[in-house]
């Protein structure tokens, strides 16, 4: 949701429902959740003839929690293909005993 709304502020929460396949109920929670987290700033629209719109942007904090969120992600990653790779390499090698080359 951080990063949906760092890429498209104008968005709305019933397109940041869809996109990310949850409820509208569900999109205003966790943004007003983010809100309170100090991670997002709403505005409203000030020239706008729809008064409920709003204008989502990342606060510093926010763009914090997004590069931290980024940082795990490609940690956990890096994890996992490392796993991969530790695991193809013992079949490799229990293939290459059974001599079936793989």
């Amino acid at each position: 949701m951080i990063r949906l709304i760092a890429e498209t502020p104008r968005v709305s929460q019933r397109k940041v429902a869809s996109a990310l396949g949850m409820s509208l109920g569900k999109a205003n929670y966790c943004i007003r959740a983010l809100i309170e987290k100090g991670f997002v700033k709403a505005e409203n629209y000030r020239t706008s003839n729809n008064k409920l719109g709003y204008l989502y942007v990342l606060t510093p904090s926010g763009m914090a929690a997004k590069a931290d969120l980024a940082k795990f992600f490609l940690a956990r990653k890096v994890r996992e293909y490392e796993a991969l790779r530790l695991e193809i390499a013992q079949l490799r090698r229990e293939s290459d005993d059974r001599g079936d080359g793989v």
